[in-house]
């Protein structure tokens, strides 16, 4: 009887412990989701920065170009 007792005890000992693991597992595969989704969204908003840098930058370009469109042909109407 103290042998089956023993083998119980051991066996729920086992039990716990590979349920605590699986738990650690678990919180550890969620951390590391967590960081990978804070690392994505952190490359997206780089790259959303960048584009919206680059559009402003050729949108001030090409009012610069209009401008010198436009100071060239007021001067070749007052040469003329």
């Amino acid at each position: 009887m103290k042998k089956v007792l023993l083998l119980v005890a051991v066996v729920a000992t086992l039990g716990l412990v590979s349920c605590n693991n699986a738990q650690v597992q678990a919180e550890k595969a969620r951390q590391d989701s967590l960081a990978e989704v804070a690392r994505l969204d952190s490359i997206a908003k780089v790259q959303a920065d960048s584009i919206q840098a680059a559009i402003e930058a050729a949108e001030a370009a090409a009012a610069a170009d209009s401008l010198g469109e436009v100071a060239e042909d007021t001067a070749a109407l007052s040469n003329q």
